[in-house]
């Protein structure tokens, strides 16, 4: 159980369930190590799964005509991953999703989650407020990207994240933060000339 209590930890923050709610939810995952570089989910493939980190990073990403890929999201401890398009509606993934670190995860498959919730209302309801919070974020982020300038999402990112920077590649934060990695790279320079002024 020892494994399971960041989640434990996580789902008590959401919502309060019984402690046979609580073992029934839990049954519903299955526990996985993922190694750094794996994938969970690439394209073509329909998306079984919704991962939940409890410990290590991923990166979901597109790769596009032109073979420049753009990171859609990165998933640290206590986030969630997937491509959700494709595990709602159980259709041919459209993005990657890999590991960046030797990862600990639970998943639970989309036939599981569904027979879950059709069981419990507090089921249904962690599902619906994890599903709110994701689209809270991805509507940050596509504001950010439209008002903000690039050294301003770069100021952004690490205020809001600021644990998460500095375990991330460069090429992938630059390319979460839509920019090359020699741009992201010269941003941080002028920081740290900034900083020792």
């Amino acid at each position: 159980m020892t494994e399971l209590t960041p989640f434990i930890t996580y789902l008590q923050r959401i919502i309060s369930f019984s402690e046979d709610e609580l073992t029934d939810f839990l049954a519903a995952f299955q526990f996985k190590k993922i190694k750094k570089k794996q994938f969970i989910i690439q394209p073509d493939f329909v998306a079984k799964y919704r991962t939940f980190v409890i410990q290590g990073a991923f990166r979901s990403y597109v790769i596009d005509q032109n073979g420049v890929d753009h990171t859609i999201q990165f998933a640290i401890e206590e986030w969630w991953v997937s491509d959700y398009n494709s595990y709602i509606y159980q259709k041919p993934a459209t993005m990657f999703v890999e590991a960046l670190e030797d990862s600990i995860v639970l998943q639970i498959d989309y036939e599981t989650e569904q027979r879950l919730k059709q069981t419990s209302h507090k089921f249904e309801t962690f599902f619906r407020i994890a599903a709110e919070r994701t689209a809270a974020y991805h509507q940050r982020r596509v504001i950010s990207a439209l008002t903000r300038s690039a050294e301003e999402r770069y100021n952004d990112f690490l205020e809001t994240y600021p644990s998460v920077a500095n375990r991330l590649p460069q090429y992938a934060l630059a390319s979460y933060l839509g920019m090359t990695r020699e741009f992201l790279s010269k941003i941080r320079n002028n920081k740290v000339k900034k900083s020792v002024k």
